[in-house]
């Protein structure tokens, strides 16, 4: 039977790599059954990329994707881009034998301007064909935002249809709080995805005080702001459906990832995580 592999995107770690450093993170990944990572918001220090290498080797994590930026969030940020750091980025990728490297999303200044998104869009694709020279596939993490319509074509789609090397990595959350199907959207980019995020999406608790019913505008403020990002499982996504339509359309690595753990360790949400897919029938994976 065809299986693809369950990993952790490290983006939810970050705090733990700044307090435990990259190896101690990778190990404790390591005894909760973890064997691939992507890497993201870690910085790519030599000291972090040597920790990353010597952990991947000692716990036989795989390092299935990295991140960078095809240039700055906002002008004048700091930080690598593919853009500046070509070559560094690169030989990281090299270093730690890692063939998909990911684009998390858009600049914040181009949001809402669809010339400006086409247009840094035009190139991505001419770098994924620039790393395609060293081994290595450029995706483009999405949101919601990639679903709001130009002339009623989504934007995500428009990114598709006008590129060929670049691939997509859906993040099945946002494609549900766009108000997709993951499912129909996953089978829709068929063979234009190996990375596939697993974020579940649960409606939070309604915490109602006396004082919100006399300001009804505090009270609606709570009422439409419920949505949550919650541990694989424990939310409204039929995660079955969506992993048997991703490896059917070309996903080798399902993620966890979980923006907000709202006060909770995030190596116990990972667990949750982990045991409620073990529970799907997804052990074989990890």
């Amino acid at each position: 039977m065809k299986k693809g592999k369950i990993g952790v995107q490290m983006m939810m770690l970050k705090g733990k790599v700044e307090e435990l450093g990259a190896y101690e993170t990778m190990k404790q990944l390591h005894e909760l059954g973890f064997r691939a990572v992507e890497v993201s918001q870690i910085p790519m220090t030599e000291e972090n990329v040597g920790e990353l290498k010597r952990a991947s080797e000692d716990f036989d994590i795989e390092i299935a994707a990295m991140s960078a930026p095809l240039e700055p969030m906002m002008p004048g940020a700091p930080g690598e881009t593919l853009t500046a750091n070509f070559d560094k980025i690169v030989k990281d990728c090299k270093t730690l034998d890692c063939n998909f490297l990911r684009i998390g999303m858009l600049p914040l200044n181009i949001m809402g301007d669809k010339d400006q998104i086409m247009e840094f869009i035009k190139r991505a694709e001419a770098m994924a064909e620039r790393l395609a020279e060293h081994g290595i596939e450029l995706y483009y993490h999405t949101h919601h935002i990639e679903f709001q319509k130009y002339d009623g074509e989504y934007l995500l789609d428009l990114m598709k249809n006008n590129t060929s090397k670049l691939g997509f990595e859906l993040d099945v959350h946002w494609i549900q709080r766009a108000g997709e199907d993951p499912v129909q959207i996953i089978k829709n980019y068929k063979d234009r995805i190996s990375l596939l995020h697993l974020k579940d999406y649960r409606i939070g608790e309604l915490d109602i005080q006396e004082e919100d019913l006399q300001d009804m505008g505090k009270f609606f403020s709570k009422f439409t702001d419920l949505i949550e990002f919650a541990e694989v499982g424990e939310g409204n996504l039929d995660m079955n459906a969506v992993i048997d339509a991703g490896l059917e359309s070309g996903a080798q690595y399902f993620l966890i990832e979980q923006d907000d753990t709202y006060g909770r360790d995030p190596f116990d949400c990972l667990k949750i995580s982990a045991d409620n897919l073990k529970e799907l029938g997804y052990a074989d994976w990890f």
